[in-house]
């Protein structure tokens, strides 16, 4: 039985598998790839450190980091995605998609969230040429141009206040006839100049040649098809946790990202802990969900040897 199961491979699991060699804790680390969401951006410039990466390289440098570092006390079982986690005499029993099973003392959870899809015309064929789903990667970016929001929600509008930094204009597209967002961020970010919202509008196409032009709507109250002329879509409809496996092990909250103690990123669970984009932390980032890896993994260290 090993003492520790780090589950993912994005900056929360490497981070905490780095740490777990570093103090030698006996330790299995299972992901089904490398990098997290950071994958499909093409230029990170917040990965604190390093100006300017790319989200593959980002990607291989957790990889190496963590090869570098494992030694004889990380075992590292990549291509593997943990399908179901349960309890057992001394710990939990994580089974593979190989159909492999594991067992240890303690887990962390770090399997993130995928971002979920706008799926119109044009959305695939121009995700990474102007369409993105990720505002603090690619937003600088696009500085001193015309971009558009797609969703309404918290989320939306914190996108939306973001890329008022630097871009000359913003236009965020709300599906129905009242934005999500708490109304004091409504209020505030619609305030600003360079802001404007449209409710009631049903994204249709992302439209461009190489890369994005437009977006197309249905005004929903006439059914009217309007084009907006923008160079750049953020898509922020919402996330899907990857959290599935441990449904039976740890509570969940409405969107069911993993509930954690944020004092130590402790779950309802004994001896689980969980960071990153699965849990429900207010803001996540690259550097937030490695920050709490390492929180979780400090308080894993502290409860496995001293209590």
């Amino acid at each position: 039985m090993y003492d520790l199961l780090i589950i993912g491979g994005g900056p929360a699991g490497t981070a905490a598998g780095v740490y777990a060699s570093r103090k030698q804790l006996r330790t299995l680390f299972i992901t089904s790839e490398w990098g997290g969401q950071s994958t499909v951006s093409t230029d990170i410039q917040n990965w604190i450190g390093t100006p300017s990466i790319s989200g593959n390289k980002l990607a291989a440098d957790l990889r190496t980091h963590l090869e570098t570092y494992a030694g004889e006390h990380v075992d590292i079982k990549s291509g593997q995605l943990v399908t179901e986690l349960k309890k057992v005499d001394g710990g939990y029993e994580a089974t593979l998609s190989d159909g492999s099973t594991n067992t240890a003392k303690a887990v962390l959870i770090c399997s993130g969230s995928v971002r979920r899809k706008l799926e119109v015309p044009g959305a695939d064929t121009f995700e990474h040429k102007g369409l993105t789903y990720c505002a603090s990667c690619d937003g600088p970016v696009f500085t001193g141009q015309d971009v558009a929001v797609i969703g309404g929600g918290n989320a939306g509008f914190e996108t939306a206040a973001q890329l008022l930094a630097y871009a000359k204009s913003v236009t965020l597209l709300q599906y129905g006839p009242a934005y999500k967002a708490d109304p004091v961020t409504v209020e505030k970010v619609l305030a600003h100049e360079n802001m404007h919202g449209i409710l009631n509008a049903e994204t249709k196409s992302i439209e461009g040649e190489k890369f994005v032009t437009g977006v197309s709507y249905r005004d929903m109250e006439t059914d009217e098809i309007k084009t907006i002329p923008v160079t750049g879509v953020f898509v922020e409809i919402g996330m899907i946790p990857s959290t599935d496996f441990a449904a039976d092990i740890v509570e969940r909250d409405q969107y069911n990202r993993v509930v954690i103690d944020p004092w130590t990123q402790k779950t309802s669970a004994l001896n689980v802990w969980a960071a990153g984009d699965c849990t429900n932390v207010h803001y996540h980032q690259n550097n937030i969900a490695a920050g709490d890896a390492v929180r979780a993994l400090e308080d894993i260290y502290v409860t496995l040897k001293t209590k």
